[in-house]
């Protein structure tokens, strides 16, 4: 370790702090982009005035040019200085629009907003201890509803289902399925829907989750799902379930080894426990090639472990890593793990799991 200051790799340094700080703020603006629909609207849009901009996406002219400012300045939107033109590159547009469906990046920079509203509270936990609780993250709930439904949608019927050789006769012929962790129902929605001679439950800490899976269940007439407000490390269903499913859930559990030991013992002889994760390495060196790691950590920090920890639970965090999934799934008494990674979600590693 050298003594000697390094004036060169010091500038660079702050250089590089300084893009951390724009481009935070530039997140900020992707999410606003995204709620507001302004770059599904640009994306069919030739370049246009921001007065024609705000009036074709329903909006107000003078918030809509002050943004397309901040998008112009960080080199997102193109701009025509003489006609006052704006413009969004077909080549932008997909990785900022919702027809770019799981590449679309404005979508995730949601999360950059909501963890912004937590930020006072969790510096509390750095100096105190202990964590923040679900109900401190507004709009949780619906923006993972929306995550999951953009990830799924591309992926669940035709590359996740069959991650598992003949799963998909079995649900066509009827089975029993259990998702831990199901948030607004998603995931058993679209199962539901698919397989109707299939028997589905989900489980879920969250009330206010459970109230809109059953709402939206009941709007799209499913008779075969039906949801449980509960905590997942004290549901018990012996030999109850032929498949069962855990969506990015089991690293946000206050008790990870209880739940996973429940999983193993509601599963029949010959189920199957399918578990979607978050695709890291528990060593820290094995995250450093891994181009979302930042926002993993980030996300960790200020959520996944923190809210496991206000339960006064183990706070695994996201990046928890397959090499502790295997050991606390080895622990539970799953025998066979066979971990797949699939095109469409960089998030996830995919673990199918046998007792």
């Amino acid at each position: 370790m050298s003594t000697v200051l390094d004036t060169t790799r010091a500038q660079a340094f702050a250089e590089q702090a300084l893009g951390i700080v724009n481009n935070g703020c530039l997140s900020l603006m992707l999410s606003i982009g995204h709620r507001t629909g302004l770059f599904d609207t640009m994306a069919t849009l030739p370049p246009s005035t921001s007065d024609r901009i705000a009036a074709a996406a329903g909006l107000n002219e003078r918030y809509v040019r002050e943004w397309l400012g901040a998008m112009v300045t960080g080199r997102l939107v193109e701009y025509d200085p003489s006609a006052r033109t704006y413009w969004l590159p077909k080549e932008h547009a997909l990785s900022l629009t919702r027809a770019a469906g799981p590449d679309n990046l404005a979508e995730l920079a949601q999360v950059v907003a909501m963890l912004g509203q937590v930020e006072t509270p969790i510096v509390d936990a750095f100096r105190k201890g202990g964590g923040v609780g679900y109900s401190a993250f507004e709009r949780f709930h619906a923006l993972m509803a929306e995550s999951s439904r953009t990830t799924l949608e591309a992926t669940l019927m035709t590359r996740t289902l069959p991650l598992v050789p003949g799963l998909a006769d079995r649900l066509e012929s009827g089975i029993d399925v259990l998702d831990v962790g199901c948030g607004e129902g998603v995931a058993i929605r679209m199962m539901a829907a698919r397989f109707p001679r299939s028997r589905f439950v989900g489980v879920d800490l969250s009330g206010e989750a459970i109230a809109a899976a059953r709402a939206e269940t009941e709007a799209a007439r499913l008779t075969n799902a039906r949801f449980e407000a509960r905590d997942a490390a004290t549901y018990s269903a012996p030999a109850a379930f032929d498949f069962i499913t855990a969506f990015d859930a089991i690293h946000d559990q206050a008790a990870p080894r209880r739940v996973l030991r429940m999983i193993r013992e509601a599963l029949r002889p010959g189920g199957v426990f399918l578990m979607v994760d978050i695709a890291a390495s528990t060593r820290l060196e094995g995250n450093l090639a891994n181009p979302l790691a930042p926002f993993l950590f980030t996300v960790s920090t200020m959520h996944c472990m923190t809210v496991s920890l206000a339960q006064a639970g183990e706070g695994l965090g996201a990046c928890w890593g397959e090499e502790k999934a295997r050991e606390l799934l080895a622990e539970a008494g799953f025998t066979s793990v066979e971990v797949s990674k699939l095109e469409g979600d960089p998030l996830n590693a995919y673990y199918v799991c046998r007792p």
